[in-house]
């Protein structure tokens, strides 16, 4: 399906590679359950010890009917023996399953873990392409509700359908040594429930993938309408999107009540097909114990009580794996979605060999380079300029045609399409990410915050920074003065997005945290948007100290901002249309003359 698709609460996703049962996520899934391999081995012996232990029960039955109850007198100390026996297994059983319950518990949250742990970390590697193109709600659903789901089955359905294996043949060998009529009949039902289970498993798998998809678009819409209820209250839309809302809840509702109709029909009939057969187990068996013609012998009475006994634990096992089964068939449609989002290809990423980044001084060049966001839709064509280290360049220009591209491309968030990219002449497609981005300091219209207080936020550009290096950061684009007027200084918590700021405030600590990183190029898009004209004229003086030295882009729409910068870029159409100084530009009376004129004059109306 399209991207377009995607990015709609109430468009279903699809797979982008639809499967039937695929055994591949199974094995997918093994390796993480390979990395516990010492504890289910020791988990599993335990569980077959316990197991074995809670079938002596109809066994030391029968012994107590055909050897410790014989017509004549009862041999009572037979009796105590067998009792203390089967009280002895009991009470083992019970510390075995508490130490297999424990144990388990661990084992499947360690592997939820490891799984929730490789997704996250995919996911910050993932293009900007990837959450431009879906809602963030259903990227969200896949990390925490999905993975959530493989809890239980992971948690228990693993040791548990190992162990029901193994009850299920030593039960059939207990069985077959007292008799073999009697094992086949117990065992009559069991071509019926592999029928059901067949059936059942194909209507399911859809049902529980329609849930699937009508739940991730219900996250969808939650998210969005948490992100926007400002806007919400603001346009007295509380109504209308609860009635949205009712909508994309009852889909969900309907969903799971067909999906659960189908899986809840699995253990009725289960049930039905093992009372069934142990019916008819009962009809042969008294037939056989009081008709010897019909193979009465080595039918006792302790011999079909012990079946009657056996045959329910031996349907117990086929249930449970069944239910297992069942599981495998649900939460395979969770680890589709999840192991679709980790196959996601990270576009960017180290090429083979990639080398550290000297420190850089700040000489970048471009090289006829040409970019496009879709295939044969280029938004940079041949676009070539050079820097020398500590020059300021502004880009200036229509919207869309292509300033953040640029700075984008200098950070490598995206890979050109052809001609390359140098700084101080090193390509920046031969080196690794992370000694590239780590010496720029990028600051964008969208000044995000994180909860926290306003040290974490500032710090979150340098770890180690010191609190008088964030202090420092802060005086010098003129943030100090406001934080050390809240109520805790530096230390004031400030809410997710930094909604207790003002938009102004946000991108000065913004400023803050960039410049705490002391970064060799650094990036200014469209950062000083949202300051008032006075904010502004005091952000202008620690900025103007700040850009000295180091080589700066820097994106604004506002052009007295950039009267000072070393070179003024103006770029449309995918091409830079002219450069030169302000002064330049000016004299030039060509686009940038016109840009500015119009902005000056629309000024001048509003004054």
């Amino acid at each position: 399906m399209t991207h377009t698709a995607r990015n709609k609460f109430d468009i279903d996703e699809t797979l982008e590679k639809d499967s039937e049962f695929n055994i591949k996520h199974i094995i997918r899934l093994g390796k993480y359950v390979r990395t516990y391999k010492a504890d289910l081995l020791k988990t599993f012996g335990v569980t077959i010890v316990g197991s074995v232990l809670g079938l002596t029960g109809p066994y030391v039955t029968k012994l107590a009917l055909d050897n410790a109850l014989p017509p004549a007198h009862a041999d009572i100390p037979l009796i105590i023996l067998l009792a203390g026996a089967l009280l002895a297994a009991t009470v083992i059983n019970i510390f075995l399953i508490r130490f297999r319950v424990k144990r388990m518990s661990k084992v499947g949250q360690g592997i939820i873990r490891d799984i929730r742990l490789d997704l996250f970390t995919h996911l910050q590697e993932l293009p900007f392409s990837y959450y431009d193109s879906r809602p963030h709600g259903k990227i969200l659903v896949r990390v925490v509700n999905y993975i959530n789901s493989l809890s239980d089955m992971l948690s228990n359905g693993i040791i548990n359908v190992a162990t029901d294996s193994v009850s299920l043949f030593v039960i059939i060998g207990i069985m077959l040594s007292m008799n073999v009529r009697l094992t086949l009949v117990s065992m009559a039902g069991l071509p019926l429930l592999l029928a059901v289970t067949y059936i059942i498993k194909i209507h399911q798998r859809k049902a529980w993938r329609l849930h699937s998809a009508k739940q991730s678009n219900m996250n969808a819409y939650i998210h969005e309408s948490i992100a926007g209820v400002k806007i919400t209250q603001s346009f007295v839309r509380e109504d209308v999107n609860r009635g949205i809302f009712a909508k994309v809840t009852d889909s969900v509702r309907q969903a799971w009540l067909k999906a659960c109709s189908i899986q809840f029909f699995m253990w009725p009939s289960a049930m039905n097909i093992s009372v069934w057969t142990t019916c008819l187990l009962y009809i042969l068996g008294v037939n056989w114990l009081f008709d010897g013609k019909n193979g009465g012998a080595g039918v006792t009475v302790g011999v079909l009580v012990a079946f009657g006994g056996y045959i329910g634990r031996f349907w117990d096992p086929i249930n449970n794996i069944a239910n297992f089964y069942n599981s495998i068939v649900v939460n395979m449609t969770y680890m589709e979605r999840i192991f679709e989002a980790i196959d996601e290809p990270v576009i960017v990423r180290d090429v083979e060999n990639a080398v550290p980044m000297p420190m850089i001084t700040g000489a970048v060049k471009f090289e006829n380079v040409t970019f496009s966001y879709d295939k044969g839709f280029p938004v940079l064509n041949g676009v070539s300029f050079e820097c020398r280290p500590g020059d300021a360049i502004a880009l200036v220009g229509p919207t869309g045609a292509g300033k953040t591209t640029v700075v984008n491309l200098i950070s490598r968030f995206y890979d050109v399409d052809s001609g390359k990219i140098t700084v101080d002449g090193t390509d920046i497609h031969g080196v690794t990410l992370k000694s590239l981005r780590s010496q720029m300091g990028i600051m964008l219209q969208d000044s995000f915050i994180f909860a926290g207080t306003i040290y974490d936020n500032i710090r979150y550009s340098k770890l180690d920074a010191t609190d008088e290096e964030i202090e420092a950061a802060a005086r010098a684009v003129k943030a100090h003065d406001f934080i050390t007027e809240m109520e805790n200084g530096y230390r004031t918590e400030v809410n997710e997005r930094g909604s207790r700021l003002s938009v102004g405030q946000r991108q000065l600590i913004s400023f803050a945290r960039a410049l705490l990183a002391d970064p060799r190029i650094l990036i200014l898009d469209e950062a000083t948007s949202s300051i008032d004209t006075k904010t502004e004229l005091i952000v202008q003086e620690g900025l103007e100290r700040l850009l000295k030295g180091r080589t700066s882009f820097i994106i604004a729409h506002r052009l007295s901002t950039i009267k000072n910068a070393t070179r003024i870029m103006y770029i449309d159409g995918g091409a830079i249309m002219e450069a030169g100084t302000h002064d330049e530009l000016i004299e030039k009376k060509g686009y940038y003359y016109n840009l500015y004129r119009s902005q000056y004059t629309f000024l001048e109306d509003m004054a």
